[in-house]
């Protein structure tokens, strides 16, 4: 029982560490932030798989207050902060509801929900110097909620991957030789 307990503790020692790595990139590589950012949100799902919700809950805020305190620009964690750290829990009570028309229709709305406010309230907080097309705000969202929806594939895919093939819930047992199974 303790050993779980301590790979447990151990592996969100190291999920926070790679999380802080990818937030500290995020921050200083310019052109490959959505990237890193993208990447950093695995992390809490991983979490969520060994250790459950409060695992994952837990591996997010102490990414939030340690990234706040290390990465030198403070502006450059808020996507982390308002969408990809939360995406894996959100995914998870997303994916509860029965209907995958439903899901679809509730990521629509959280992806139209935080790109409006990205894009009105919070566009010089965010952005920065970076340029938007001047187009209408209709279709940015729209382009943006396709973007997010490819980006809920892949995260599907890369946790059905550590599933697959990382967690390897089977058992390998080893043998000496054929008497040791006979006398089990």
């Amino acid at each position: 029982m303790n050993s779980k307990r301590t790979y447990k503790l151990a592996l969100g020692g190291i999920c926070l560490a790679l999380t802080l790595v990818f937030l500290f990139g995020a921050s200083v590589i310019p052109g490959a932030e959505l990237t890193l950012y993208a990447v950093s949100s695995l992390f809490v799902a991983v979490m969520m798989i060994e250790s459950g919700i409060k695992g994952g809950a837990a591996l997010y805020a102490a990414a939030v207050l340690l990234g706040l305190l290390i990465i030198p620009n403070k502006l450059g964690i808020l996507p982390y902060v308002c969408l990809f750290g939360l995406y894996g829990m959100v995914k998870f009570y997303i994916e509860k509801l029965r209907h995958p028309a439903a899901q679809i229709a509730v990521k629509i709305l959280f992806f139209g929900a935080i790109l409006a406010a990205a894009l009105t309230v919070f566009r010089e907080l965010l952005l920065g110097d970076i340029q938007v097309p001047d187009m209408p705000l209709g279709i940015l969202l729209g382009g943006g909620i396709l973007m997010m929806l490819l980006y809920d594939l892949i995260y599907t895919l890369l946790i059905r991957i550590y599933k697959e093939r990382v967690k390897r819930e089977k058992k390998v047992e080893f043998h000496l030789s054929q008497k040791d199974s006979r006398e089990e």
